[in-house]
């Protein structure tokens, strides 16, 4: 039943992401945040409604040791069958590990071209073949842009969706739009941006860009005990 579920289940629909996967094969997607407010277990959530459905996720962390990214995804899928008045079920979380890979790196010794090396060796050998990807802990400096448009160029050979999570910081200059200034420079490259707002004792998810924008009262919060996506 929690299978079911949680494949139908679409909170991002609320605000205007109808697609199945939010953003099609080759696109870029991002969670804006300052540090500490859910970025990861966003990107988390999404990953395992991707996982639910059979499709190959892979993880790629900066930050963190594999072990816990591990312990992220089996809170996040503990916390969601509990929002779904079901029990955990552990022959499905057993069933959902072989389609999802993580993949570390040391900040200092990652770059794109690295990546892409890794994984053409993980595709060419029938390793693993992503459909998803998530980068987590990626630096988004000046330089970036080259990078991304060659990460762009590989993603959409092999019909991959990447998600990046994107630190932002409390006071930086937002252009009309929104969008935090250091981020509009890359902005063109991305299908869809998702901005998470702490607001009093809430956190707000805002659609920058690719759903409906533009809201003042949220469609959907981040529940800041759980870090699950539930409606306002």
């Amino acid at each position: 039943m929690i299978k079911k579920d949680f494949i139908l289940y679409n909170p991002l629909s609320l605000i205007g992401y109808k697609n199945e996967d939010i953003i099609p094969g080759g696109g870029f997607g991002a969670v804006l945040a300052r540090a500490g407010v859910g970025k990861t277990a966003f990107l988390v959530q999404l990953a395992i409604r991707a996982l639910l459905q059979d499709k190959n996720v892979l993880h790629i962390s900066l930050d963190n040791p594999a072990d816990k990214v591990d312990l992220w995804y089996k809170e996040v899928f503990g916390n969601f069958a509990r929002q779904c008045n079901v029990l955990p079920s552990e022959e499905l979380w057993e069933n959902i590990l072989p389609h999802r890979f993580i993949m570390t790196f040391k900040v200092e010794g990652f770059s794109v071209p690295k990546l892409e090396e890794r994984l053409t060796d993980l595709i060419e050998q029938n390793i693993f073949s992503p459909r998803m990807v998530v980068i987590d802990g990626l630096s988004f400096d000046d330089s970036i842009k080259r990078s991304l448009s060659d990460l762009k160029i590989f993603a959409e050979k092999h019909s991959m969706h990447v998600w990046f999570a994107i630190r932002t910081h409390r006071n930086e200059q937002k252009e009309q739009d929104g969008m935090p200034a250091s981020i509009e420079k890359i902005a063109d490259l991305f299908d869809v941006v998702i901005n998470l707002k702490p607001q009093g004792k809430e956190i707000h998810v805002q659609s920058l860009k690719g759903g409906v924008s533009g809201s003042e009262d949220p469609a959907l919060l981040l529940d800041p005990s759980t870090m699950m996506i539930k409606k306002s």
